[in-house]
């Protein structure tokens, strides 16, 4: 049985909790901030918990996580 590879884009971007939930970095603070308003830009610090759907399409891409 050949093994399966962790795609190297997701395992940058992506973590995973003890209760394998998957964590993210938000999006949008890059650059253009200026036209972002303070609220957003507060409440994208630190990292954010995926949604149930995203979270299974990101478990696809590391089947060893």
């Amino acid at each position: 049985m050949p093994k399966l590879k962790t795609k190297s884009s997701a395992k940058k971007r992506f973590r995973f909790t003890a209760s394998g939930k998957v964590r993210a970095n938000p999006s949008c603070l890059s650059h253009f901030l200026r036209r972002r308003s303070q609220k957003m830009k507060r409440q994208a610090r630190g990292t954010m918990i995926l949604s149930a759907a995203d979270a299974r399409i990101v478990k696809s891409y590391m089947p060893n996580g």
